[in-house]
């Protein structure tokens, strides 16, 4: 059921409640259940703290956000020290494909944040896209970039 991913391991806190397995979730301080999405989500989080630094305090996770009216829910924002946001996570399964489509849902929110990174995964490939505002272009990163890089 749980597919390995590559990223690096993490050690969540599992518990089965009858045929559904959830996690506690760090950042909601919750327990959630645990889906094909919420298993890239937490390793990826964790991820972002552990491998680019990213300050666990500056992560929300289910940021929701309104766009053309419609509430939406961004998987993950990371915001700078001043609380402005710098990046939106957004998670697929590993089984969901990363196309422009699932790109195109992320730029989307967008719209609204205005953050200069865009950061779409399923947990064993992962896109970063960097917005360059002043040539309005989108260009692609090799790797996702540390906080360090990200709120310069």
């Amino acid at each position: 059921m749980l597919t390995p991913l590559n990223l690096p391991q993490v050690k969540l806190k599992l518990t089965q409640k009858g045929e559904k397995l959830f996690v506690w979730d760090d950042f909601r301080m919750k327990q959630v259940v645990l889906t094909p999405e919420e298993w890239v989500r937490q390793h990826f989080l964790h991820f972002l703290i552990s491998d680019r630094g990213v300050p666990k305090s500056l992560i929300a996770v289910e940021q929701g956000i309104e766009v053309n009216t419609l509430s939406r829910r961004c998987d993950a924002v990371i915001y700078n020290k001043s609380g402005a946001p710098i990046a939106i996570v957004e998670c697929k399964a590993p089984e969901i494909p990363l196309t422009e489509k699932t790109l195109h849902q992320i730029a989307q929110y967008n719209f609204k944040l205005r953050v200069n990174y865009l950061i779409l995964t399923n947990g064993l490939q992962t896109v970063t896209a960097i917005i360059n505002s002043e040539t309005k272009t989108i260009d692609y990163l090799k790797e996702v970039p540390t906080f360090s890089e990200m709120k310069e």
